[in-house]
C-alpha cells in the first residue's frame, strides 16, 4: 500500500469549498472524480484543512493511500488532463505510510487579497475582495502587531464552531500594498473557523473608526464575538502553506513538494 500527497491549486470560485458535501459541487468531489478514473477506483482522501465555499487554495495537501502502481509523474500528468481548469496538481510524492495531512500539520499561511480603489476590477473580481475606502496601512499594522502571540481567539472564531480549545499561536502578521492590491498574510500554528475573515473585518473596523486599535487586545481578551468585527467575505482568503516535518525536513519557503 502506498500512501501519496498532493499539493494542489485552485480557485475556490465555484465551488463549495474543499470537503465532500451532499448536493454541492466541491474541490475534494472534483478531484475523486478524476482519480476514479485515472486509478480505477474511487480512494478516500485526507485534506489538511476545511475550506470554505469561494475560498481559494495555492498550497494545499491531501494524501490518500492505494494499491495502484502507476508512477508518480503519471499520477500528476493524469489527473491535471482531467481536472477542470481551476483545479492543478502541483506535486505529488509518497510519504510514509503514517503520515496524515491534517494531523501532521505544524502550521499554516494564509493571504487575503484586497483591491482597494474606489472602482472594481474585472480582473481581480472573485479573486479580491474589493474594499473601497482608502486603507490607512499603519493603522492596519497596528492591528496585525496587536493580533501576533498565543491568545483564546474565540471573539475571532464564527459562533457555528464547536472547537472548545480555541486557543491558537499566531506567529506573523502584517499587511502590504502593491498598487491598489493590497494583501493582508498571517501564519500561525492553527485557525479557528472564520477566523482570517473576521481578523481581516475588524481590521476594516478600525479602518473605518468603528473600533480603534487600543481595543483589540481588550476584545481579544473578551472572548465575546459580538466585539470584533464582521466576517469578510471568503472571495479574498487563500490558503497559502502548509508546512509539515517530513523525514526530518521542515519545507522550505517556496519550494512544492514534487
Amino acid at each position: 500500500m502506498r500512501n501519496i500527497l498532493l499539493t494542489i491549486s485552485y480557485l475556490g470560485t465555484r465551488y463549495h469549498g474543499f470537503q465532500v458535501q451532499k448536493n454541492a459541487v466541491t474541490v475534494a468531489q472534483t478531484l475523486q472524480d478524476a482519480m476514479e478514473i485515472l486509478l480505477g477506483r474511487r480512494e478516500d482522501i485526507k485534506g489538511c484543512s476545511r475550506t470554505d465555499a469561494g475560498v481559494h487554495a495555492g498550497f494545499y495537501c491531501l494524501n490518500f493511500k492505494t494499491e495502484n502502481p502507476m508512477p508518480l509523474p503519471r499520477i500528476q500528468r493524469g489527473l491535471n488532463g482531467l481536472l477542470p481548469w481551476d483545479i492543478s496538481v502541483r506535486g505529488c510524492r509518497e510519504v510514509p505510510e503514517d503520515f496524515h495531512a491534517r494531523y501532521d500539520v505544524l502550521g499554516k499561511r494564509y493571504r487575503y487579497l484586497i483591491w482597494n480603489s474606489p472602482a472594481r476590477s474585472p480582473f481581480w473580481e472573485g479573486r479580491a475582495y474589493s474594499y473601497y475606502p482608502p486603507l490607512d496601512l499603519e493603522k492596519a499594522r497596528a492591528v496585525c502587531r496587536a493580533y501576533v502571540g498565543s491568545h483564546d481567539f474565540s471573539a475571532f472564531c464564527s459562533v457555528k464552531s464547536d472547537v472548545e480549545d480555541r486557543v491558537r499561536t499566531v506567529t506573523h502578521c502584517g499587511i502590504e500594498r502593491e498598487g491598489d492590491l493590497v494583501t493582508f498574510t498571517v501564519e500561525g500554528d492553527g485557525f479557528l473557523y472564520h477566523m482570517v475573515r473576521i481578523m481581516v473585518g475588524t481590521m476594516f473596523w478600525v479602518n473605518e473608526g468603528r473600533l480603534s486599535v487600543e481595543e483589540i487586545p481588550a476584545i481579544i481578551a473578551s472572548r465575546d464575538r459580538g466585539r470584533a468585527g464582521k466576517t469578510a467575505p471568503a472571495c479574498g482568503l487563500y490558503l497559502d502553506r502548509v508546512f509539515y516535518d517530513l523525514e526530518g525536513l521542515r519545507w522550505e519557503e517556496g519550494k512544492d513538494l514534487g
